[in-house]
C-alpha cells in the first residue's frame, strides 16, 4: 500500500457538500466542470486524503466521453458510454457533484430502466496514443458494426445474428411488430430447404439434415 505522505492521512469516506451521499474508494462520481455548459466529468475515486488543515483531496481515474476520445463519437457508441482511461489525477473532493454507477456493458444491457445516474463501459482507454482495450469487439447485422444498446435490434431465428431495421429495409414501427424475423439470408436458406424437402431425400440425407431443425 502507498505511503501517506507527511502531515496527510487517508479517509475511509467523504460526504458530498450539501447532501448526505457518501463517497468512498472505488465508487464512481460526477464532477464539476470547468465550463458549466459541459455535462459533469465522471471518474473513479482511488484514495480520499485530507492535509493537516483538513482539506481533502481525492485520487481519481478519469472516464471520458466518446467524443473527448481522439477517435471522437461512432456509430456504435451509446449514449451513456464512457471510457475507463489511463489518465489519473488529483483533485479537490469540493468538485464531487455527486455519484453514479458505471455498468459493465452486459449488466447495463439488462437495465429495464436506465436512470440518469446511469453509465456503462466496455473499453478501456490510453488517453496518450487514443488506443483501446480491448481493440477488437464483436460486430452485428450486414452493416458489421458492434452493438449499441440505444438502437433497437431484430434477431433472425434461423442464424441468431442480430439486425437493424433500417438495414433490413424495415421501419422501427415494423420491426416492433415483428412475431417473426428471418433475415435476407435465412430466407433464402429456408426456400431451398422447403424444395430439398419436396422431394424424397435418402436416409443419409435426413439424419444430417433433422439435427439442425431440432436446434431450432
Amino acid at each position: 500500500m502507498a505511503k501517506t505522505k507527511p502531515g496527510k492521512k487517508d479517509l475511509d469516506s467523504y460526504t458530498i457538500k450539501g447532501t448526505n451521499k457518501v463517497v468512498r474508494p472505488g465508487d464512481c462520481v460526477l464532477m464539476r466542470p470547468s465550463d458549466s455548459d459541459k455535462p459533469p466529468y465522471v471518474a473513479r475515486v482511488e484514495r480520499i486524503e485530507a492535509d493537516h488543515r483538513n482539506n481533502v483531496k481525492v485520487r481519481i481515474r478519469w472516464y471520458y466521453r466518446p467524443e473527448e476520445s481522439i477517435g471522437g463519437r461512432r456509430q456504435f457508441h451509446g449514449a451513456k458510454e464512457l471510457f475507463l482511461s489511463d489518465h489519473y489525477d488529483v483533485q479537490s473532493a469540493h468538485t464531487i457533484e455527486g455519484k453514479c454507477i458505471v455498468h459493465s456493458f452486459k449488466n447495463y444491457t439488462k437495465l429495464e430502466n436506465v436512470g440518469a445516474e446511469d453509465y456503462f463501459c466496455r473499453f478501456e482507454y490510453k488517453a496518450a496514443t487514443g488506443g483501446f482495450t480491448p481493440d477488437r469487439v464483436a460486430v452485428y447485422c450486414k452493416c458489421e458494426m458492434p452493438y449499441n444498446p440505444d438502437d433497437l435490434m431484430v434477431q433472425c431465428e434461423g442464424c441468431k445474428d442480430w439486425f437493424h431495421p433500417s438495414c433490413m429495409g424495415m421501419t422501427i414501427e415494423e420491426a416492433k411488430k415483428l412475431e417473426h424475423f428471418l433475415c435476407s439470408e435465412c430466407s433464402s436458406d429456408d426456400d431451398a430447404k422447403r424444395s430439398l424437402n419436396a422431394f424424397p431425400v435418402s436416409p443419409s440425407v435426413e439424419a444430417k439434415v433433422e439435427p439442425k431443425r431440432r436446434k431450432r
